[in-house]
Order: C-alpha cells, then structure tokens, then sequence
C-alpha cells in the first residue's frame, strides 16, 4: 500500500503555530507523510511577527526539484510567497513536476496584523499561481485583495466573490468566513457547477493562530489519501473546527495562541 504523501510550499513560523509547522503537523494528524519546501523565514511569536527573510528563488526550485524527483507526491499545499520571484519559481516548478492538485492558501497577512506578501506580488499571484490551482483558500480580506473589492459582508457577497475568483483560473473556490461577524463561521465553496455552504459554530477564544494554514493542509491531507475534493473539504472544515474549540486546552505564549491539532489525541 502506498503512503500518502503531501508536501507544503510555505514560510516557517518559529513559533510553531502556523505556516510549514502548522501544515505538518495537521498532515501527521490525517495519517499523511509530510515533506516541505521552505520559502521564507519568519522571526515569530504569538504577538505577531518580528521579522521576515526570504529564500532564494533558486533554492526554492532545487527543494522543489529534490522533493517531488523522489517522493510520490499527492497534494501540494501552497501558503506563504512573499515575493513576486518567488511566486513565479513556484508556478515554474509545479509544471515542471506535473503538479495538479494544489491547494492555494493565498496568504497575505498574518493574524496578528503583519502583512507577508509585498503588494506587488499580488498581480504576479493572480496571473501564475491562481490559474495552475485545483482550489483556492481565501479569508474575506484576502479575497477583496484578490479581487480589488471591499471585504463581503453577507453570505452572498461571498457567493458573488467566489464566482469573480472562480473566473481567474483556479478549478475551485473556498472563501472562508471567519472574519465575518455573523453567529456561525460559513465558508463558501464554488467549482462553476457545484455551490456548497459551510456553516460552523462561531468559538469564542483568541487562540485561532495558525487557521488559515491548517484548513488549506487538512485539503491537501484528504487529497492525498485519494479523498475527493468536495470530501477532503468536508473533512478539514471539521478537523479544523474541532481544533479551534480545543485550543484553550493549551497555553502557549502571551499572544494569539494556535489551535490545537492534536486535539484528538492529547490528554
């Protein structure tokens, strides 16, 4: 029996709560093996993000070239590209690995307020990464950036985003809603024929560090052990839910804590 095997493509976060850590953490939560290829640097805590040093593009594609030469690779999970060289070294590689199921996690500003990808990159996103992804994983801000629009306010504010994303090139969209003020957390999901709304109880706790990063790796998780993606979306938002409600569990840091992606298996 093959083991499924997932890699993310994303920046390291030295606390642990998000980024390369968070994704291999939730990959060894669904059974998957993880394998990673560095894009940046981060000097991070709970309070927020202190500094940033970037990969060499050229690195960047001799990680990508070593890792998917080797490994039988399921899914790729994509965060973190904080320059347009780097983003652009990426899409290169993904083509030349034949790489189709990618979850793209368009990562732009971390939870504490910090913005991770310099604005130009956001045009160079859209144009090399967008189009080559089986699905894209925005929060409301990030979509609006996307898109050049104000944030959605409403359940079908997300649906009419969703479609406008949908329209740059990616096989499906996922717009998550937990940004929203609303009583429940609902993501949107849209493929051009199939709509799906995803509500989820709305958890009162500050330790959501690290959200965005696992939902998108749970996706590349399910895709890797041959789930469909309507499936391995399915799974993840409840994976993701579950870890979320058990983050209080922990104590880590003074900050914005992570959630929990242990939660099914720590006492």
């Amino acid at each position: 029996m093959r083991t499924p095997i997932a890699v993310t493509i994303a920046g390291s976060d030295s606390s642990g709560g998000a980024g390369i850590q968070a994704d291999l953490k939730t990959f060894a939560a669904f059974g998957v093996y993880g394998a990673s290829v560095i894009t940046a640097l981060t000097a991070q805590n709970t309070q927020g993000v202190k500094a940033i040093q970037d990969v060499p593009p050229e690195f960047i594609a001799a990680q990508m070239d070593a890792v998917f030469s080797d490994l039988a690779v399921g899914a790729v999970k994509i965060g973190m590209l904080s320059q347009p060289a780097v983003i652009a070294a990426v899409a290169a590689g993904l083509d030349r690995h034949e790489q189709t199921d990618v979850v793209l996690d368009p990562v732009m500003v971390a939870a504490s307020g910090d913005r991770l990808l310099v604005p130009e990159a956001i045009e160079v996103l859209r144009r090399e990464l967008i189009p080559r992804a089986l699905v894209i994983t925005p929060n409301l801000p990030e979509a609006a950036a996307l898109l050049d629009a104000a944030p959605a306010a409403n359940e079908s504010e997300m649906r009419d985003q969703a479609e406008r994303l949908l329209a740059l090139g990616p096989r499906a969209v996922l717009i998550k809603g937990g940004h929203s003020d609303a009583p429940e957390s609902v993501d949107i999901f849209f493929d051009g024929t199939v709509e799906l709304r995803l509500p989820a109880p709305r958890i009162d706790t500050s330790n959501t560090h690290g959200t965005g990063c696992t939902l998108s790796s749970a996706i590349a998780a399910g895709l890797a052990k041959g789930l469909k993606l309507v499936e391995a979306i399915g799974e993840a938002k409840a994976y993701v839910t579950l870890a979320i409600a058990g983050a209080d569990r922990l104590t880590i840091g003074s900050g914005h804590g992570p959630v929990h992606h242990f939660h099914a298996w720590w006492r």
